[in-house]
């Protein structure tokens, strides 16, 4: 039974043993995610390297995502490294403060404009939460403020206002630089981080494809101001993430699972992929298996229709990188046999407005309501079983194409593999059995089995599938 929901790996100290690397791939490993937060670009550039080598050599394509670090708006550090903060002390984050001079009592941050983001009544939250201040006043670079709720701080943690509200630009200096390291990669995917709006994804678009980049745009989910925004947002990106870390002490954690819920189906329903991501097996990192609470996690992401889950400090950092993807693996497989994941209403109250669209959906309906073995989709941009993917269905969606970036970029859609595929003839009928001998080579089908094939009469032409044809595996030509 293949695996429908995809898997983001990411890359890190704990994958660049080969042999690890290798058997993370085999574990099922779809997109490989570089985490540009961390590490030099000559590393990641070696790491995406290595990746799409090691796949190749199991005869797989990976997608490669990088993720922009977005504005740092942390605290400074303490000179003993570490303070416990009581309920009620008095605390102050100054922006004039020197930043290795931290103490009980003032602390410095990397984020000049703290001062004019908040006023007294506002809450921040430090250390993702762990750290609740109630503003009481700000005056000049001082930010004084009262502890609401205290514990141990230490150096660099996060500053989040409650509600939102930092006016941080999504891309910084940093990132700029970096998105034109990731066109040099020729990065698959890149998210950003922190977006406010479409602009924002806009402008990382308009950067990447001045740098040569190809890759699609991810909108990472993580500012209150997002989830106002989220419908412009979504049309805007190729792919959505809902990073549920710095979302959920934003928003406050009760609001993150029927916000999570939301976005991934307002998203299917504008035909964007969409990203499940933080904490979703965060105990793997020291532990071989996961709590059964991530499990669920992990499960209702996939019901819900999420196209990828993704392993962050898991397979980074983690004791267990490899076992944290077979666990992810093992929980997609079963969470796809329930009975919400083979039926659909996705788009059959509209009218559509290109005949690729009509034809993938089309497609789906026969597949869902015949007994289809597999549909292979012939494509040169992916767009096709993109709309295909959107269709719940446990039917597998083969994209054969002779784009290797499109075949990159689909590792991401649910429900839909890559081939390689060169059309060599303009005979229909005989590139109908050349598509289904190829998913025979594979082992997909056999003698009898029902397929469907989407193409165009132009082969070689984006947004060209205009035709749907269902054939018998080992019918005379397939014609």
């Amino acid at each position: 039974m293949l695996r429908r929901t995809k898997i983001v790996a990411t890359l890190g100290p704990a994958t660049d043993d080969p042999k690890v690397l290798d058997k993370l791939i085999d574990a099922g490993a779809d997109v490989v995610r570089l985490n540009f937060s961390h590490d030099k670009p000559e590393v990641h550039m070696r790491r995406a390297e290595d990746a799409r080598d090691r796949a190749k050599a199991h005869g797989r394509e990976v997608g490669v995502l990088v993720d922009l670090q977005g504005p740092k708006i942390r605290i400074g550090r303490f000179k003993d490294k570490k303070i416990t903060l009581q309920e009620g002390d008095k605390f102050t984050i100054d922006v004039d403060h020197p930043l290795d001079e931290g103490s009980e009592e003032c602390v410095g941050t990397t984020y000049e404009a703290l001062p004019d983001d908040v006023e007294r009544g506002s809450t921040l939250l430090l250390d993702d939460g762990r750290i609740a201040l109630w503003v009481d006043q700000v005056e000049g670079s001082e930010v004084t403020c009262r502890v609401v709720v205290g514990g141990e701080l230490s150096d660099n943690k996060g500053i989040n206002r409650q509600g939102g509200g930092l006016s941080a630009n999504a891309l910084t200096d940093k990132d700029r630089e970096d998105i034109r390291t990731a066109a040099e990669i020729k990065a698959d995917y890149v998210a950003i981080s922190f977006p406010r709006s479409a602009d924002d994804v806009n402008e990382a678009r308009e950067l990447l494809r001045a740098a040569g980049g190809h890759g699609g745009i991810i909108a990472k989910i993580e500012r209150a101001e997002a989830v106002k925004s989220i419908d412009e947002i979504i049309l805007a990106s190729d792919a959505i993430m809902i990073a549920r870390g710095d979302l959920g002490v934003e928003i406050g954690d009760a609001a993150v699972p029927p916000t999570q819920k939301r976005i991934i189906k307002l998203a299917r329903s504008m035909d964007v992929v969409t990203i499940t991501a933080t904490q979703m097996m965060e105990s793997m990192i020291e532990k071989a298996i996961p709590t059964r609470a991530e499990v669920s996690d992990v499960a209702n992401a996939v019901i819900d229709g999420t196209d990828a889950v993704m392993l962050s400090a898991e397979t980074a950092a983690g004791k267990y990188p490899v076992a944290a993807v077979a666990a992810m693996d093992r929980v997609c497989r079963v969470a796809e046999q329930t009975r919400e994941m083979t039926q659909s209403t996705h788009r059959m109250d509209v009218m559509f407005e290109r005949t690729d669209e009509a034809i993938a959906m089309a497609a789906m309906y026969t597949a869902n309501h015949l007994k289809v073995k597999a549909i292979a989709a012939l494509t040169e941009s992916g767009a096709t079983p993109l709309w295909m993917s959107r269709i719940s269905s446990g039917v597998p969606i083969y994209a054969l194409t002779s784009q290797v970036e499109t075949r990159r970029k689909v590792t991401l859609y649910r429900g839909v593999y890559p081939v390689v595929f060169e059309i060599t003839t303009s005979d229909h009928a005989e590139v109908n059995k050349e598509a289904i001998d190829e998913l025979r080579r594979r082992g997909t089908v056999r003698d009898g089995d029902l397929v469907i094939i989407t193409k165009g009469d132009l082969t070689g032409m984006m947004g060209g599938t205009n035709a749907m044809k269902i054939a018998k595996v080992g019918s005379l030509r397939n014609d």
